[in-house]
């Protein structure tokens, strides 16, 4: 299971927790203009936008779990399981493009929402596989540009749909209408404290501070994060430099991320966020820490030759190293 949240202060930030009970051996992966992506039904891109974030990379190829280009626009994908449903045959008239490919061809041409609302008016997605014996992921995508603008999108048996997404939050099932409808339910919800109307009469009294979030979730649900993730971010306050904007960033997706032993997958293992990541749209760098490392590590696509053909790639950083103060 995933969250994935966006967050503005002066600049625009987005990311995600990436939750699983095992690792695919990503690590931070930048693509140049020059790569070329191979395209199981359509042109090669040969030039295209410059991309970093998370992959994995098989057979020189990457496969981004989220990633944000060099225009600052931004995109993830999150597991959507007996939902997700793509063209199994040639769709005409349309650009046919394999579900592993969307990240990279929607980062590759586009830098802003408008343009990938064209963009997926004119294409669908294919559900063949990067490779015989790897079934194509069951995903939705959450997808935004530096001026803050939020849609998601997912494809079902009925087609594409393509939300606009005040929450600027995404986690996992039921698709998004119904995730968005739920949030009725905690409307009274508040970072203040309550004000009674339950019973004037009685002389109630607010004896904890937080009070005005009773009832807020805190399982790992989906259902749950979401709501979670959305107070959260709601009422998310932090100084507007880099470092503050960032530091906060991080704790807003803490707040949803999953410890070791809490989820139970059976055969003696458990379901962990297994890194965290943040784009920073204005300075270009791509954040992360990981599940036994919380010193928060950037790379900076700008620090990279951008021109090149070939991938750049960083093992991410996994151990903590503990500052003894005496």
């Amino acid at each position: 299971m995933c969250t994935a949240i966006t967050y503005k202060s002066k600049n625009f930030y987005f990311g995600r927790n990436l939750d699983y009970d095992f690792s695919y051996g990503e690590s931070v992966v930048i693509t140049p203009r020059n790569y070329t992506f191979v395209m199981k039904h359509t042109d090669d891109i040969q030039s295209h936008y410059a991309i970093i974030g998370m992959a994995l990379v098989t057979q020189n190829y990457p496969l981004y779990f989220d990633a944000m280009n060099e225009k600052g626009l931004c995109m993830a994908g999150l597991n959507f399981v007996n939902n997700a449903c793509y063209e199994s045959k040639e769709v005409t008239n349309k650009v046919n493009v394999a579900s592993f490919e969307f990240i990279p061809y929607i980062l590759s041409l586009c830098s802003t929402i408008n343009e990938v609302k064209d963009t997926l008016s004119k294409m669908v997605l294919r559900d063949t596989p990067f490779a015989e014996g790897m079934q194509p992921g069951q995903l939705h995508w959450l997808i935004a540009d530096k001026d803050n603008n939020c849609i998601t999108v997912e494809y079902m048996k009925d087609g594409m749909h393509v939300y606009d997404n005040p929450t600027g939050v995404l986690t996992n099932n039921p698709p998004f209408p119904l995730q968005l409808f739920n949030l009725n339910n905690y409307q009274g919800l508040s970072n203040a404290q309550p004000v009674n109307t339950f019973a004037k009469d009685i002389p109630l009294e607010c004896y904890s501070r937080g009070m005005g979030g009773l009832g807020l979730p805190g399982d790992l649900s989906s259902m749950s994060r979401f709501v979670k993730a959305a107070f959260t971010r709601s009422f998310a306050k932090s100084n507007e430099d880099e470092d503050s904007s960032v530091s906060q960033f991080f704790h807003l997706l803490t707040s949803v991320e999953q410890q070791r032993g809490c989820c139970d997958v059976g055969e003696g293992k458990y379901e962990i966020t297994l890194y965290s990541s943040c784009c920073s749209t204005n300075t270009g760098i791509y954040y992360y820490t990981t599940y036994d490392r919380h010193q928060i590590t950037a790379v900076n696509i700008n620090h990279a030759d951008l021109d090149s053909n070939k991938l750049i790639t960083y093992p991410l950083l996994v151990k903590d190293t503990i500052y003894h103060q005496n």
